[in-house]
């Protein structure tokens, strides 16, 4: 491996925005890339390195693609303007995206058939794990993949979970923790608001609950959002419909019946149907306290 590692961060929203600090605070030199200008020229003016994506390529060690869904990360990765063509044999993509597993292994057979590694590396931590270097990456690809990944592993993650020596297996478990972390934050919204109406508040829910069975790393991280009423997305609503509906999609065409994960799709497309799509997913709160005429912390 080389004295300098290169690597590019695709995607700087709240996790790939992390990501990158956290790249660039264990001394890699980090480019950082995204449809919103803004965001570019914050990253480069914390140290992020310059430079237009066509110049810096073929340098790059390894590029990290923290987009939306698997559209993006194809684009990014083979489209008009597509970084893999231009990359050096040997270097690595991370695909950190929540994506079928069908389409990783698809992202790695053409990555490899160019000369480059894919890993096939889902995330999980949240926002604030991304910036400080702890999250958790539900990792598979080839041992070379892995190798060359490493520089960025050990900068941005706590845990490394390697689940196989091919793309597929990291996308799908990132699936199976999906279908938990979705349904953890829609039955910590219908619970707080059930406690609203027999008046339990919403402060007194997060403070007993959490020290209950019945808490979840999810209603211990999303509920005190709703107590504050501040929905600044730290992961946001419509997020769920694209990664609820990749579990949907997969246990549809396992002839697997997944009724929980159903219902709870529903109120993640009901909160975006009421515009609050571009809020934090604690927001789904808001249709439960719609349809019970209850009055959340911080609402009128």
């Amino acid at each position: 491996m080389p004295d300098t590692f290169r690597t590019a961060v695709f995607g700087l929203g709240a996790m790939g925005y992390g990501i990158a600090q956290s790249c660039l605070h264990a001394g890699l030199v980090t480019h950082g890339f995204d449809v919103v200008p803004s965001q570019v020229e914050k990253f480069a003016s914390e140290g992020g390195a310059k430079g237009n994506l066509l110049d810096v390529a073929g340098s790059l060690d390894a590029v990290v693609v923290v987009v939306l869904n698997a559209a993006q990360t194809e684009d990014v990765l083979f489209g008009e303007t597509g970084v893999v063509p231009l990359m050096r044999a040997g270097a690595v993509v991370l695909g950190c995206a929540t994506v079928p597993p069908e389409f990783a292994k698809d992202m790695e057979a053409r990555c490899n058939a160019l000369g480059v590694h894919y890993l096939d590396a889902p995330i999980s931590g949240g926002s604030l794990k991304a910036a400080h270097g702890q999250l958790s990456v539900m990792a598979s690809g080839s041992s070379e993949a892995f190798c060359q990944a490493s520089a960025v592993l050990d900068s941005a993650a706590e845990t490394v979970f390697e689940l196989g020596d091919a793309a597929g297996a990291g996308s799908a478990m990132k699936a199976v923790n999906q279908l938990l972390a979705g349904v953890h934050i829609a039955v910590m919204a219908e619970a707080m608001t059930f406690g609203m109406t027999q008046g339990v508040t919403p402060k007194k829910f997060t403070e007993v609950i959490s020290k209950c069975a019945g808490t979840s790393w999810m209603l211990e991280n999303r509920a005190p959002h709703i107590v504050e009423g501040d929905y600044t997305p730290h992961s946001q609503i419509n997020i769920w419909p694209k990664d609820l509906g990749i579990v949907l999609d997969i246990a549809k065409s396992s002839q697997f019946s997944a009724p929980i994960t159903a219902a709870a799709m529903q109120q993640y497309l009901a909160a975006a149907g009421m515009g609050l799509g571009s809020e934090d997913d604690a927001a789904v709160a808001k249709v439960y306290a719609r349809n019970a005429g209850l009055t959340l912390p911080g609402d009128a």
